[in-house]
């Protein structure tokens, strides 16, 4: 995507956020704490190893606020034996979730980064790319973020 990064010091696992009954982390609630702890930053993209899931969801790889600026991803079910498989998942959940945070919704074309994932098995199927349209799409929306906060 071309974007600048910074990485934060890691932070300890979000108690504030654990749903008693169901044994994983509330991903709303998390985001939300990384939204207002952004301090100026355009988008955050947080990584935890928690399981996290949302109020819909019995669980999520990851979750964003579509048009916001805070995303998370877990990395809880995407671990593999080998460690390459690990962080190619990661790399995709990430990038799909910074999608979503400039406003680009889930893609119909099953080969695009932006098409919906909810098992390993396709999350693996997909390619690390977006498709020609949402590419587009989203240099569109970074150009107009990015020229805003000038």
């Amino acid at each position: 995507m071309g974007l600048n990064t910074d990485v934060r010091p890691g932070q300890p696992d979000p108690d504030y956020a654990y749903e008693h009954g169901r044994h994983q982390y509330d991903a709303l609630k998390i985001i939300k704490v990384l939204a207002a702890d952004a301090g100026g930053v355009p988008l955050t993209l947080g990584v935890t190893r928690v399981d996290i899931c949302t109020p819909i969801l019995t669980f999520a790889f990851g979750e964003s606020q579509l048009g916001g600026n805070a995303a998370l991803i877990s990395l809880f079910r995407l671990a593999d034996e080998k460690t390459d498989v690990t962080c190619t998942r990661a790399v995709k959940i990430g990038l799909h979730e910074v999608g979503h945070l400039i406003g680009i919704g889930h893609c119909r074309k099953a080969a695009c980064l932006m098409h919906y994932s909810n098992s390993l098995e396709k999350l693996d199927q997909l390619p690390p790319l977006f498709c020609d349209a949402c590419q587009v799409e989203i240099s569109r929306r970074l150009r107009h973020l990015f020229t805003r906060r000038r």
